[in-house]
């Protein structure tokens, strides 16, 4: 099992790099920050809280089932973010 230091860097670099996707195509297209754009931004910060609380949660019984199901969820939230940027 990875550690929970490892498992958020996991979760600060996945997430920070779809904001730098996200940044990288208001820089390409328009110049400028959009309501779609804004909005998948702030989806990726509400996801990053969820992602952290969950890591810190100190009254887990098996830590190891926790953490995984952790990592899975962030897959699944990045998978559905770079949907969305692929979208714009």
């Amino acid at each position: 099992m990875p550690s929970v230091k490892n498992l958020k860097k996991d979760i600060n670099f996945v997430l920070g790099d779809i904001i730098e996707a996200v940044y990288i195509h208001e820089l390409t297209t328009e110049g400028k920050p959009t309501e779609k754009t804004n909005a998948i931004i702030d989806e990726a910060i509400t996801s990053f809280d969820a992602l952290i609380t969950k890591v810190n949660a100190k009254n887990v019984e098996n830590k190891k089932a926790h953490f995984k199901q952790i990592n899975v969820e962030l897959e699944q939230v990045a998978s559905q973010l770079v949907e969305k940027i692929n979208a714009l």
